[in-house]
C-alpha cells in the first residue's frame, strides 16, 4: 500500500503551527542578513511575492499537455526533473521530482510525513491540511479513509500507493484524464486539473463540474 522507498529527512518534524519555533529564527536570520548587507529588504520581499504568486496552474498545464501528447507524457514520467528544468522551472534546492501516474488499477497520493516538502515551484504553496500532523500520519496508515474524507471513493480492486516526499525528492500526481474530454484543447483540459488532483486526494474534474 505504501511507497516501498524509504526516505530520510534532514530536518525535524514541523509542528501543526509552522510559525512555532521557526518564525523567530527566520526573522533573526533575515534581520542579520540585511544588517550585514548580504541581502536587502526589497529583494527579500520580491522573493516572497514571487513565491506567493505561484499556483497549481503550472502543474495543471503539465498534466493537460501530457494527456494530449504521448511523447511528452513519457518524458514527464521518465525524467520529470530534467523536463521541468528545460521548461524554466526553478526547482528549489535542486531536488529530484518524480511524476506518478494514476491508472484504472493504481491511485497515487503524496505526503511528507515529517514536515511539508512539496514541489512549490510547480504546484504553488501547499494547502494548510497538507502540513497538519493529522494528514501526514493518517494518510500513511489509512489512505482509503483519508481519501474518502476528501470525497474520493476508490473501488476495492484499486491499489493505493502513498509516496513520501523529502527534501531531495518531491512527487507530483498525474491524474487520470476524465471521460468525455476527447475534443477538449489543452487550456480546457488544464482547467479540469485541481491542486488536490495533483496531490492525489481527488480526481481531475469531469467536464462541466464546478
Amino acid at each position: 500500500m505504501n511507497d516501498p522507498h524509504v526516505h530520510s529527512h534532514r530536518h525535524p518534524p514541523a509542528a501543526d503551527d509552522p510559525s512555532s519555533g521557526y518564525e523567530p529564527l527566520e526573522r533573526a536570520i533575515r534581520e542579520l542578513l540585511i544588517e550585514k548587507g548580504i541581502l536587502d529588504a526589497a529583494a527579500i520581499q520580491r522573493r516572497i511575492e514571487a513565491m506567493d504568486s505561484l499556483t497549481p496552474a503550472n502543474g495543471a498545464r503539465l498534466v493537460a499537455r501530457a494527456w494530449i501528447d504521448p511523447a511528452y507524457k513519457a518524458r514527464l514520467l521518465e525524467d520529470a526533473a530534467g523536463l521541468l528544468a528545460e521548461e524554466g522551472f526553478e526547482l528549489e534546492h535542486s531536488p529530484t521530482v518524480r511524476v506518478v501516474e494514476n491508472t484504472g488499477d493504481v491511485h497515487n497520493v503524496i505526503v511528507c510525513t515529517l514536515c511539508s516538502c512539496y514541489p512549490r515551484m510547480v504546484l504553488g504553496l501547499p494547502p494548510a491540511w497538507y502540513k497538519k500532523k493529522a494528514y501526514r500520519a493518517r494518510v500513511v496508515r489509512e489512505p482509503r479513509a483519508v481519501l474518502a474524507e476528501f470525497g474520493t471513493e476508490l473501488p476495492d480492486g484499486v491499489e493505493v500507493r502513498v509516496h513520501d516526499s523529502t527534501a531531495d525528492l518531491r512527487y507530483i500526481v498525474l491524474p487520470r484524464r476524465p471521460e468525455g474530454t476527447d475534443d477538449m484543447d489543452e487550456d480546457a483540459l488544464a482547467a479540469l486539473v485541481t491542486r488536490d488532483a495533483l496531490i492525489g486526494t481527488a480526481p481531475a474534474r469531469a467536464p462541466g463540474e464546478s
